[in-house]
């Protein structure tokens, strides 16, 4: 009686460790979850171009059209040069050429197309800046708010006039990326409903592939066989005197596909002795 009741305790333990439910799949399919790419990476932003690379002996935005500097000193005008400055008039520098590709007047700042070339530089820079230091959470809600917010101008762009939509893309090196209609979540189980259905479908393709195969080589001696018996068919019909139900077509018919087929095997099989013998 001990015994039975140290077992009746040691049971629900058990089914515990050992499992007894569902199904175990025997398929060899893995699984692996997709890697999350960042909301500022160009990936998702849709930029095509990184922050490019300024010559350091590019002069500062304010200095360039400077009558003076023109004639300075080597070492003066090393001070008013990218290299000798700091990063952010180099980003300025990169502001101006940007606003360049698209702006409608030499003081145009605030049309929506110098405005998103604005922020498209802007973006790019703080793009190079987490690369290089991707635990500065507050300039990724900065960078991620500034990639909102020109996709919406995007998006209101578009709408208003897809002609000045396509010309500022192509200008600033932009893919439009939209937000899907519908966001679907990555779940393993999902995932592996889709696999297991992909695995079949190849498993049905392979074995159909094979019987075909197996069909085509039997088609030969199938025909030599069809031919024969239609042939015997129609010789005890006319010897019997009964209607004929074989005509001389059908056994013409079948005779010349025969002969097709086993000239076009016999090719087949000379043109894969060739490359042996060579």
């Amino acid at each position: 009686m001990n015994a039975l009741a140290k077992l009746k305790t040691l049971t629900p333990s058990v089914n515990q460790i050992v499992r007894t439910y569902a199904l175990k799949s025997d398929l060899k399919i893995k699984w692996v979850r997709p890697e999350k790419i960042p909301c500022y990476k160009p990936e998702k932003s849709g930029d095509l171009q990184s922050l490019p690379t300024f010559a350091g002996t590019e002069l500062m935005k304010d200095y360039r059209d400077s009558k003076e500097l023109e004639s300075a000193n080597e070492h003066v005008r090393n001070m008013f040069t990218i290299q000798h400055n700091r990063r952010r008039e180099m980003v300025e520098n990169f502001k101006e050429d940007m606003v360049r590709r698209v702006y409608r007047h030499e003081l145009d700042y605030g049309s929506i197309e110098a405005q998103l070339g604005l922020m498209t530089a802007r973006i790019r820079s703080l793009q190079d800046y987490m690369e290089k230091f991707p635990r500065q959470s507050v300039v990724k809600v900065q960078l991620k708010e500034l990639i909102d917010k020109r996709k919406r101008y995007l998006r209101y762009l578009r709408r208003w006039d897809y002609r000045r939509f396509e010309y500022m893309l192509e200008k600033l090196d932009l893919v439009y990326k939209p937000y899907p209609t519908h966001f679907h979540w990555i779940t393993r189980k999902d995932s592996l409903r889709k696999l297991t259905n992909i695995h079949c479908d190849q498993i049905k393709e392979t074995r159909l592939e094979e019987y075909r195969r197996q069909l085509e080589s039997q088609q030969l001696d199938f025909l030599e066989n069809k031919l024969k018996t239609l042939e015997f068919i129609r010789k005890e019909q006319t010897e019997c005197q009964v209607p004929v139900t074989v005509s001389s077509d059908e056994i013409k018919a079948v005779r010349k596909q025969y002969e097709e087929l086993k000239q076009k095997r016999a090719a087949a099989a000379e043109s894969l002795k060739e490359p042996e013998d060579s």
